[in-house]
Formats: C-alpha cells, structure tokens, sequence
C-alpha cells in the first residue's frame, strides 16, 4: 500500500519517459537489447497498472488516487491526476496493448533505437490523457500524442506513408484547434480547469450554480461555441461518419505496431472525451434541438447508424486486407457513439430516458472500446504477419493457407470471430449492452444498426475464406509461406486470451466500468 500511497499515477504515466531515455542511451548497434529491453521495460507500467486497477475501491467509487499540486497558478491550472471507474480500464488496456505491439514490432529493421523511443512517448503520452483531471493538462497530453504517431506512420509506413502522415496529422491538429478554442473560453470564463469541479458546477440545478461560472450561462454563445469544438474534436478521433476519411489512410500506411496502437489505443480518446467533458460539462444538450425535430443525441445516433452501416459496407467492398480491417474500426466504434447518445440524453433536464438504459448503453459504450482494442489489435497484428511473409495485402491474391500455415489459420479464425462478436467471446457482450441499453431510447435506429451486424458477419466471412480457404494461390506453390513464429504468437495470444476472459466473465471489468458510468449519471 505505500506504493499506492505515492503518486502512482504520475509514475505510470511518466514511467515510459524513462524507457525511452533508456532506449536513446543504447547504442544503435545493440538491436535485439533495444527491442527486448523495451519489451521488458514496458511490464513494469502494465504491473503497476493491473495492481492500481485491484486497488481501486469499487464501493467508494468516485476518482480515487488524485493527484494535485501547483502548476500554473497565474491561469489557475493545476497538475491534477486521478482515475475512476470510466478511465482506469483505459488505462490497463493502454499499458496491457504497448508490449504486445512492441512485440509484434520486432521485424522492424529500420532505425529501431527511434522506433522505440516513440513508442514510449506515445504511451506517455495516451496515459496523460486518461488520468489528467485538468483541462490544460489534457489538452498538452493530448496535442503531444499526434507526435509520435505522425513519425510511426511518416518513417515506417508503407508506400503513401506521407500522404497518410500528413492526412492524419492535419485532420486532428484541425479538431484539436476548436479545442484549444473550447478549453480558453472555459478558463477565461470559468476561472477554473479543473474538470472534478466544472462538471459539479455544470451538474447543479440552475439556481445553485455559481453565477460567475462559465456553465451557468445556459444561453450563452459562447458555451454553444464551447460544445460544438469539443464534439468535433471527439468525433472526428472516434472517428464518427462523416469524419472518418483519415483513418483507412493511417491504418493502411502505418506499420503493425503502429496500426495496434492507432486502433487499440488512440480512437478510444474520442470516445472517452465524451465521456469525460461533454457529457459531464454540457449535460443539458444532449435534449436540445440541433436540427428541426431533431435534439443533439439523436443527430449523434442517426450518425452512429450511418457509421456502423457504411463502415460495415466499406469493409465489405475491400480487396485490401489492411483496409477491411481499418474500415471495420469505424462500424465498430459506432456502437461506442450509440451508446454515448443514449447514456447522454439521460442527463439532459425532463428526460424520460430510463436510467437503467443509460446505464446499460453506458457500460457497453466503455466496455466496447476495451474489446474493440483487443479485437482490433489482434487482427491488425494478424494481416501484419501474413505481409511480412507474403508482401501483398491483396484478399485474392492469397487462398488455401490454412493447409501451408494451420496455425495462423486457427489464431486468425479466432481473432475474427472476437471482432465479429462472437457469443463467448468479448465483443459479443459489448455490443449487445449497447443494443439492449439504446433500444428503448433509439428503437428504429437500432433495428437499422442491426444491418450493420449482418454485415460485418459477411465481411469477416469474406476475409477468412479469401486468406484461408479455396485453391492454394498460384504463386504460393513456389514461394511456401512459413507459419507464424514464436514470437508473433506471443505478441498475440495475451489478446486472445483477454477476449475470451471478458467474453467468459466480463464482470472483471464491468463491476469497476458501472462505478464510473453511475458515477457519472448521478
């Protein structure tokens, strides 16, 4: 307990900083201590994470083992750290994701002491972000994350890596923007960035606010400005339709290691930003008309449907391997905006949203983003490890491996019955929380959603019998592919095993994600 008694926060989010300076020290020469020390450093982050993740009180609930200190007190920011029951599972599956990617990443050939290094910067980074409890602390934790992953994707990316670097880097630096825009307007009005506080404030009847903050201008311009540059942020990283043309670019171009890291790791900041400042700090819009007849959560719905409808439909229209799996992020993250609108529109003041509902569609909003890293990460892992061998990510240039890699084709089964939701396995009960929580709240746009399971079933299918099955490829009886190795399997089978473990008893993580979703509706 005295570990958890220090800033233990503060020492798994900056941990990776001191991995990294390790890294920079080694000679450029000494690869596989590089490659393996790095693996072996990033445990440590990972064991400290599960213990805080056993240690956190589910009873008291609330954000436990905050930190707080005198930062920038001119502005009033904080440094101000704490983690409840919405962001401590983030934070296990970030430092739980970083080692298998880094695994996965050892057929990196090219500058690899660099590679490394900003693949502890990058967690530092994505971990800032779940604990921070200060709005210009999240917003540097934030900014800085588009780093690393702009290099990942610019240095070890396939042929277009630079189109897709700059896409991606363009794009997000653009929603950061209105941002930066929504936090100063906040401070400036609110005197505060502290989010424990402003979501207190914004969570009072109109009457018991404080009259100089920001929140109690219920028709100000200004928390309308507010409101709309946060959502566009979040939306456009989730990525939400029509927002989403950066991420088959990203996923396509950046290595493995990078593309477990994009989609296992950093959509889930969008989905997690609402979770933690629109719905907290503008609880009352969610009810409030957007367009004729139509409030903002339901606009947020029919644009989720759009997601997983269309994301499902794209990934279907792939012959890019890669791509099907990139495009089948935005149908799965739609299920997190579902869940997000039904939960949301259960703050709004009169709703009629049954708070059993929001508490459903809530647990499986977060639940989702914890099995759709897993899912994710592993399929991109496994079309990593087919173009390492056969450089092409062309679906109908494979056929018949299962014969010439049987355990590739067992790993790669399982990973996509995991992504299609599968019953036993982790998405299946995710997806059917947010199905079961928005029904009563979005009944005709989720019987539409359910279009967009029936294809994700017939794009998964499509992708095992074009790799594994049929007539061996022509060009593979001259050029025999070798199984997956040892260490692919290492990288992979933890994800595996985490899928089948929540999809068997997905109260490990559930009992804690209910603390924080009724924590945050009450």
């Amino acid at each position: 307990m005295s570990l958890l008694n220090t800033n233990i926060l503060s020492i798994i989010t900056f941990l990776p900083l001191l991995g990294m300076l390790l890294v920079l020290l080694t000679p450029p020469r000494a690869v596989r201590t590089i490659q393996w020390g790095s693996i072996a450093f990033s445990l440590i982050p990972l064991a400290l994470s599960v213990v805080l993740f056993f240690s956190y009180d589910q009873s008291k609930g609330g954000f436990q083992f905050v930190e707080s200190a005198t930062w920038f007190p001119q502005i009033n920011a904080t440094y101000k750290l704490g983690i409840d029951g919405i962001s401590l599972p983030l934070v296990v599956l970030t430092t739980f994701l970083t080692p298998l990617a880094m695994i996965i990443s050892t057929s990196i050939e090219k500058n690899p002491k660099a590679y490394y290094a900003l693949f502890f910067l990058l967690e530092t980074t994505v971990l800032g972000v779940f604990v921070s409890l200060d709005l210009i602390l999240f917003f540097i934790f934030y900014e800085i994350g588009l780093v690393p992953m702009f290099f990942l994707i610019n240095q070890w990316g396939g042929a277009n890596r630079r189109y897709a670097s700059f896409k991606f880097i363009l794009y997000t630096m653009f929603a950061s923007l209105g941002m930066l825009l929504a936090i100063q307007v906040i401070g400036l009005t609110s005197k505060s960035f502290d989010m424990v506080y402003l979501a207190s404030e914004a969570g009072r009847p109109f009457t018991e606010r404080n009259p100089a903050n920001f929140f109690g201008w219920d028709t100000s311009v200004w928390k309308a400005v507010a409101f709309v540059a946060f959502t566009i942020a979040f939306a456009l990283k989730i990525p939400i339709w029509p927002l989403h043309t950066w991420l088959p670019d990203a996923h396509t171009e950046a290595p493995t290691g990078g593309s477990m890291m994009l989609a296992g790791i950093l959509l889930k900041l969008g989905g997690y930003g609402f979770f933690r400042l629109v719905m907290p700090l503008f609880p009352d819009v969610f009810g409030q008309a957007l367009l004729p007849g139509l409030t903002f959560a339901q606009v947020l719905a029919i644009l989720a449907l759009l997601s997983i409808i269309l994301g499902a439909f794209a990934a279907w229209g792939q012959n890019d391997f890669k791509k099907l799996v990139a495009y089948s992020s935005i149908n799965h993250m739609g299920f997190v905006s579902m869940g997000i609108a039904a939960t949301g529109l259960a703050l709004a003041p009169n709703s009629t949203v049954r708070e059993i509902d929001a508490i459903i569609a809530g647990n499986g909003a977060v639940l989702q983003m914890v099995t759709h890293g897993l899912s994710s990460a592993a399929m991109f892992a496994m079309v990593g490890v087919l173009y390492d061998r056969a450089h092409t990510r062309d679906l109908n240039r494979y056929g018949g491996l299962w014969a010439m890699m049987p355990a590739y084709g067992a790993m790669l089964i399982f990973c996509a019955m995991g992504s299609l939701g599968l019953p036993g396995l982790s998405g299946f009960v995710s997806e059917f929380m947010v199905v079961r929580g928005a029904w009563p709240v979005f009944t005709l746009y989720t019987i539409l959603a359910m279009a967009g399971l029936l294809v994700t079933g017939i794009y998964i299918l499509k992708a095992i019998q074009k790799v594994l099955h049929g007539p061996l490829g022509e060009e593979w009886h001259h050029h025999p592919l070798p199984d997956i190795r040892f260490t692919e399997i290492l990288g992979v089978a933890p994800l595996m095993g985490a899928m089948l473990v929540l999809g068997v008893y997905p109260a490990l993580a559930l009992n804690l994600i209910n603390v924080g979703v009724q924590g945050l509706l009450r």
